[in-house]
């Protein structure tokens, strides 16, 4: 799904009986072009028939990891090969549930798909997509298996030092399983993807998606599982390093970030977003590039920062923003999150993102 079909299929989807006249007129195209567009989206399974019926999308879809953290933050600068004073931080993680539970709390109905063991931790993690609302009855869970953890330890500035994490109950989230996940995927308003999954799965899912698919890298050794999908990505957020490995860019400078975006559009991704932390994040599409600058915030904790922008920008796809206010959206929503030692910052609420960002959302 390009942008424009994307920007007219949410016209669609909230008034079905619309007029071709009427959605040329509010993209600022010709009435013959917004009849193309239409053709596309019939062909491409989101329109099903006459009269715009749709496949109705109400929620979003979100494939990934669902994790215990497990955090340290000391009360001093860290001391090598010693034992630190500090806090210990036991919460429910995972980027793909992390995002979730951020869309959640910006009012957005999830689906999750991941892996789940037979251990108290699992049960943990389910009641508490109850509790929010995350529907997880597509997720796969492997009683013999343990469910997966992230164990960090913060420096004293909340920034993550060092980490280490037990993923393999995600190798059982196969293309084979996906595949009878595919009318869910298919008829969301979009579907995130994280790359603790497998990289045969990530191929599948960008292959037979019908919904636009975001990506998060996760690290620079996971994003390497998105270069053969470049090409089938609405959007994708990495950080520097991550970016890095997507472009084939060393980015040394402001200059090298707009190469390493341009790389990234010319392989085939439509919206791309190199978050930068307090710097902000670089933004690029077919007609524009551009860097937007953080929101402030007093910073406690950067984890979960990624996350949370993440749900920002699926926001702001939902309500038909542009490639600047979805980057506004996000880096708002980070902003609430680094107020936190908490991965997910219950603080977080359509209201506070739309002040944060300067935008009114209807």
């Amino acid at each position: 799904m390009t942008n424009r079909e994307a920007q007219i299929f949410q016209w669609i989807v909230e008034n079905p009986m619309i007029s071709q006249e009427e959605l040329a007129a509010k993209a600022g195209i010709a009435r013959s072009s917004a009849a193309v567009h239409i053709s596309n989206l019939m062909k491409k399974g989101y329109i099903l028939g006459k009269g715009y019926v749709t496949s109705g999308p109400s929620y979003c879809t979100v494939i990934g990891g669902a994790n215990i953290d497990i955090g340290g933050v000391p009360d001093a600068e860290l001391v090598d090969r010693d034992s630190n004073p500090g806090r210990t931080i036991l919460s429910l993680g995972g980027v793909g549930r992390n995002i979730a539970h951020n869309m959640c709390l910006l009012g957005l109905g999830v689906k999750l798909v991941t892996a789940l063991g037979g251990d108290v931790y699992a049960e943990q993690i389910a009641e508490n997509c109850e509790e929010l609302g995350i529907e997880i009855q597509d997720s796969i869970r492997i009683a013999r298996e343990n469910t997966s953890t992230y164990l960090y330890i913060a420096d004293e500035n909340g920034d993550m030092k060092l980490a280490l994490s037990d993923m393999r109950i995600y190798e059982h989230l196969t293309p084979e399983y996906i595949q009878n996940k595919l009318e869910l995927i298919n008829r969301g308003r979009m579907v995130v993807i994280d790359t603790n999954i497998p990289a045969q799965t990530i191929e599948y899912i960008c292959e037979k998606s019908r919904a636009p698919v975001f990506a998060d890298p996760v690290s620079g050794k996971k994003a390497e599982k998105l270069l053969n999908v470049l090409d089938k990505l609405y959007a994708v957020t990495p950080n520097k390093h991550e970016a890095e490995v997507l472009s084939g860019v060393t980015i040394a400078c402001d200059a090298d970030l707009e190469k390493a975006a341009e790389a990234i559009l010319h392989k085939g991704v439509k919206n791309v977003f190199i978050t930068l932390g307090e710097k902000g994040v670089y933004c690029a599409d077919e007609n524009e590039t551009f860097l937007l600058e953080g929101t402030a915030a007093e910073v406690v904790s950067t984890t979960g920062a990624g996350d949370s922008f993440m749900a920002g920008l699926a926001l702001g796809f939902t309500k038909r923003l542009g490639l600047r206010e979805m980057a506004q959206l996000g880096l708002a929503a980070a902003s609430i999150t680094i107020e936190s030692e908490l991965t997910i910052n219950p603080m977080l609420g359509v209201s506070e993102v739309e002040l944060r960002a300067g935008i009114a959302l209807l």
